[in-house]
């Protein structure tokens, strides 16, 4: 079994970090041990990240090593068999001025525009972790043939809704943000909403699957 490694940072917190690559048996891990700690007294807060996990404690620990121990000695006893997560369809709208990207991505991976539309909404993803902002989730699961490096200048301002390729990953931009990831459609799905609860639609552990609305020449 991989073992964590785990980092002070400061007396306020403790870093549970997996070595690469990120898989999801890793990321099952991590919302396991999230679950798990988010329970502890002397935790505040479980923050998980790709590969690893955050634990902000309730107010500085003088003894440190006693938080460590409880971790690994948790991790020895986690039952991921229990996760479960969500089926959610997100429609896209691929191409045209929501997927000004699609082209690029073409190029870049020896593929038609058509059959990187067939690949990309035909696969199964798992949100992995929210992070960079409120509600973007960061999807495992893209087939390996699409895998598209980042935009070497990131656009000031990517409207909200818009489906992208960040190296090995899928994603959408839940807010108008800037970003450098390569987009090739959009969708009307709200990602974020401050006035629900939750305000996010995805959550780790979720299975999404993009569905073709239409296709934009």
């Amino acid at each position: 079994m991989i073992q964590p490694q785990l980092h002070f940072l400061g007396d306020g917190a403790l870093l549970c970090n997996l070595p690469p690559p990120a898989t999801l048996s890793h990321q099952q891990r991590i919302w396991s041990l999230a679950d798990a700690a988010a329970d502890w007294p002397e935790v505040a807060e479980v923050v998980p990240g790709m590969n690893n996990l955050t634990l902000i404690l309730r107010c500085p620990v003088a003894d440190m090593d006693a938080v460590s121990k409880r971790i690994l000695g948790s991790w020895k006893h986690l039952d991921i068999g229990q996760l479960s997560g969500r089926d959610i369809d997100i429609p896209v709208v691929y191409g045209g001025a929501g997927g000004p990207d699609l082209d690029a991505i073409a190029r870049h991976t020896g593929l038609s525009t058509a059959e990187v539309i067939r690949r990309h909404s035909e696969g199964e993803y798992v949100v992995y972790f929210i992070g960079f902002m409120p509600g973007f989730a960061y999807m495992g699961g893209l087939d390996p043939q699409l895998a598209t490096p980042r935009q070497d200048e990131p656009r000031l301002s990517i409207p909200a809704g818009s489906v992208g390729i960040g190296g090995e990953q899928t994603g959408i931009y839940p807010l108008a943000s800037p970003g450098g990831w390569q987009l090739l459609g959009r969708t009307a799905l709200p990602l974020f909403d401050p006035t629900q609860n939750p305000p996010t639609l995805l959550r780790p552990g979720d299975r999404v699957r993009f569905t073709v609305e239409r296709i934009v020449k």
